[in-house]
């Protein structure tokens, strides 16, 4: 059994941005500054219930953290806790002392164990992180003490997507509901923030936008160059976004525009900001369905597929694309990933051999090549597909899904595709929360795993990978599953993923273009307190 120990003077040392009280080294701005950016999805503020990217944006600048991933490397550093300590089972946080809500009222432990309490009630969002929590207790005002089940490696990672709640406030605004907790808060907190975080929320319409302001009162200090208002908008079209930012009435745009929006707006003098991702875009076939029931289809597909062709599609310049080369099954920077040499190439002859050892006659069957209605980018994956298999004799049909209807398909294993297109991340930045809920049995028949693989050695790995007590452990276990799952080839792991921002010039985002200030988890980079107004 291993011993570890985070404690804050380690914290200094390391010198993250974001665990440490920012200098404010700027003069007072005169005029307020306004960020205005956007996202496709609605927003969801209430922390019990929020899982996306545009939720993850709200979450990381409303609400605050136990621990926060490190800038410019992996693991964690602490945040609300000035430290932590832990052995197999148990791990005790001791909280800063000096952190108080947008209410006024302190941060104590009594609120991380209610925010923890009301997201396993909600049992909405993440709450499936915690699944091997059994108790959390209040040992004093500034500790608290998780019991797990059992050693569990990604324990500390998932607490990023634990956001600590103003019990005090929830408290004074139930709504109706069963019980003592009637609705935890539900209807308040849909409108209404109860953090601790950077920016507070002004309004909030989840259709149309999230209007935030800064905290003045943040324990860690807001710097003056930092945007004074942030205007969160939801679902504007490619072509608007484009305009508004030629005319300066925009900043930055998503990473969900087309490619050669995303290229037209840096042609025209903005800037291109990116995210590595902890995630990547998978095309899963269905194991249980022939001809993909037989390893070597699966195989001859994978070998089939143009990964080249599939990055120049989301080029947006000659140097910098929307997804980058995929070694395997794991991202860089996570355990277990395979080194850049090792990227994913087609081989049009191997494809051709495995097929040839496949049980069944290619004449005698096409495959379904699916793709979600919402994300017209996976209509061309589809026709490339098409065209690649078309090369090694398969034939194929293309069949466009809303995604209710491709989560409700998935649900049963005859009713779901050959092959279904899907982007998924890492929650946490820990490979567990990516590989475990795509290819362990036990998750077979959820949108993210319409593989239906059932394979007792993956099992064995994903387990030891939860369970291992030390990172020499981890990235051996995780090592060995990417080789499984490239050897059984459920999945075609087509690249993996790089947001790309278009944005204009009147704002700095160092986490969006410096590595070094990097963060190994999707959304925090659009942390507003580290962005810098120019004008």
């Amino acid at each position: 059994m291993t011993y570890a120990r985070q404690s804050l003077a380690a914290l200094l040392l390391a010198g993250t941005a974001l665990s440490t009280p920012l200098l404010l080294t700027a003069s007072a701005v005169s005029a307020e500054t306004v960020l205005r950016l956007d996202e496709v999805a609605v927003g969801e503020l209430d922390p019990g219930k929020a899982s996306d990217y545009a939720d993850s944006i709200l979450m990381f600048n409303v609400y605050d953290t136990l621990v926060l991933p490190r800038q410019g490397g992996p693991g964690m550093v602490p945040h609300l806790a000035a430290s932590w300590e832990g052995s197999g089972t148990d791990y005790t946080f001791t909280l800063r002392d000096d952190v108080k809500f947008q209410s006024g009222n302190p941060m104590t432990a009594d609120d991380v164990v209610f925010s923890f309490d009301r997201m396993m009630a909600l049992g909405q969002g993440l709450s499936y992180l915690f699944g091997v929590v059994t108790s959390v207790e209040a040992v004093d005002a500034h500790t608290v003490r998780f019991t797990l089940s059992e050693p569990n490696a990604p324990f500390v990672a998932s607490l990023v997507r634990l956001p600590i709640v103003d019990k005090a406030l929830v408290m004074a605004n139930l709504g109706d509901g069963e019980g003592e907790m009637k609705d935890w808060g539900q209807a308040y907190l849909s409108g209404h923030s109860a953090g601790t975080g950077a920016y507070t929320v002004v309004s909030h319409n989840p259709q149309e936008e999230t209007v935030m302001a800064k905290n003045p009162d943040y324990f860690l200090g807001v710097p003056d160059v930092a945007p004074d208002t942030v205007r969160l908008r939801y679902g504007l079209e490619a072509a608007t976004v484009r305009t508004l930012i030629a005319s300066g009435e925009h900043d930055i745009a998503s990473q969900w525009l087309p490619p050669e929006v995303i290229r037209s707006i840096a042609e025209g003098g903005g800037q291109l900001l990116t995210e590595g991702g902890t995630g990547a875009f998978y095309l899963k076939m269905n194991t249980t369905k022939a001809p993909l029931d037989d390893v070597h289809c699966r195989r001859a597909l994978s070998m089939a597929f143009d990964y080249d062709t599939a990055i120049k599609m989301i080029s947006i310049t000659d140097d910098v694309a929307q997804g980058s080369p995929a070694t395997g099954a794991i991202q860089q920077g996570m355990f277990g990933a395979r080194p850049l040499d090792m990227a994913m190439h087609r081989d049009v002859e191997g494809a051709k051999a495995e097929l040839a050892q496949c049980a069944y006659d290619p004449a005698d069957f096409t495959i379904e090549l699916s793709w979600i209605a919402e994300v017209p980018l996976e209509e061309r994956f589809a026709l490339l597909m098409q065209a690649n298999l078309a090369e090694i004799g398969v034939q194929s049909e293309i069949v466009k899904l809303p995604w209710a209807l491709f989560a409700e398909q998935v649900s049963n294993p005859e009713n779901t595709p050959h092959v279904s297109q899907l982007f998924n991340t890492t929650q946490t930045g820990d490979p567990d929360t990516l590989l475990y809920g795509m290819y362990h049995s036990s998750a077979a028949g959820t949108w993210a795993s319409p593989e239906y693989l059932n394979d007792a050695e993956v099992d064995r790995l994903l387990s030891e990978g939860r369970t291992a007590t030390d990172d020499a452990g981890r990235e051996a276990a995780y090592s060995a599953l990417n080789d499984r799952l490239i050897e059984l080839a459920p999945t075609i792991f087509g690249y993996d993923v790089q947001g790309v921002f278009a944005a204009s010039n009147r704002v700095r985002v160092p986490a969006l273009s410096d590595p070094a200030m990097a963060f190994g988890l999707d959304g925090m980079g659009f942390s507003f307190r580290l962005m810098e107004m120019t004008e």
